[in-house]
């Protein structure tokens, strides 16, 4: 638990620059965003005792500040959606670098944010490659489907050249993933036991460790939660709309959507629970997104029990 007299700081990032606020003095300062800059900016953050230090993701360009300050101080990473919403609702109008940097103190002493875990410089490069990987298969989707109406042969054979290196460098890259995660002997593990259900085959299991650190470490309702495969009812008064799901990590709901498909057919506990929510009149969307959620929770409980996936208990 923070001190009273630990101080919160926001910190606004930008391609060029990282603007700082600190809140108990309403100290301003601007770095920039390059290795010089960053190491100023963690001089200048050692001054003082620190309860948090808040900051936006924000892509590529957060990478360095969180790669740099993850365990020396507290960080907080919030949703830019929910930081923009706050400061709205503190009735800001103007919009810049600074007033971010202020708005994102002031969210982080009002709502007592807590920091994140640490995270380990092997989750970081994980992330590169699973990000690097996403764009390629995107790069080899769009080409296909150009393909597919090319005529000119010229065209048609760049494509050919072009999908051949986009499929090298795919197994290259999930080549380096798997000998990351087998590095660590607690990771191999996890994907060992992921691997052992139903639908979750290595690169599923890759980006699931990878965009879910915390598996094994979370009850049943927090690990659907942080995926955002938790629907959310929507009444008032005597009013009452369709439940939906929305926010969690995009990147880990996706990695379940075809696994959750290959469950459907092959895992025995999800296939019964998909017939049973299409006969009681569910869309088929809603079942899928049932089984992503419950093949997550089997996932994680599976991992907490350090234990394979077994016909006798399909079902965690």
């Amino acid at each position: 638990m923070a001190k009273m007299t630990d101080h919160t700081i926001g910190i606004d990032i930008s391609k060029s620059h990282l603007d700082a606020f600190r809140l108990e003095d309403e100290a301003a300062v601007c770095f920039e965003n390059s290795p010089s800059g960053l190491k100023s900016l963690t001089k200048w953050i050692g001054t003082t005792p620190v309860a948090r230090v808040v900051f936006e993701a924000t892509g590529p360009y957060h990478r360095a500040l969180e790669k740099g300050l993850s365990g020396k101080v507290p960080l907080v990473k919030v949703n830019p959606l929910q930081a923009r919403r706050f400061a709205q609702a503190c009735g800001a109008r103007t919009k810049t670098d600074a007033v971010d940097a202020r708005s994102l103190a002031r969210m982080g002493a009002a709502l007592s944010l807590e920091p994140d875990a640490i995270v380990s410089e092997q989750l970081l490069e994980l992330k590169d490659l699973q990000v690097a990987r996403a764009g390629l298969v995107k790069e080899r989707t769009r080409m296909k489907n150009r393909s597919h109406v090319q005529t000119n042969a010229v065209l048609k054979r760049q494509s050919r050249t072009r999908l051949t290196l986009i499929e090298r460098q795919i197994a290259e890259l999930d080549a380096e993933i798997a000998q990351h995660i087998a590095d660590d002997k607690p990771t191999a593990r996890k994907r060992e036991i992921l691997c052992s259900v139903p639908g979750l085959g290595p690169i599923a299991a890759a980006l699931i460790l990878t965009f879910l650190p915390e598996i094994g470490a979370l009850d049943r309702k927090q690990a659907g939660s942080i995926a955002g495969l938790v629907p959310h009812s929507r009444e008032s008064g005597q009013w009452k709309g369709k439940s939906f799901i929305s926010g969690g990590r995009k990147a880990l709901r996706d990695a379940l959507y075809m696994p959750a498909l290959v469950a459907m057919r092959f895992n025995p506990c999800l296939k019964a629970k998909y017939t049973q929510l299409r006969d009681a009149g569910k869309p088929a969307k809603v079942a899928i997104v049932a089984i992503m959620r419950k093949l997550l929770e089997t996932a994680n409980a599976l991992v907490k029990a350090d234990r394979l996936w077994s016909i006798k208990a399909p079902c965690a």
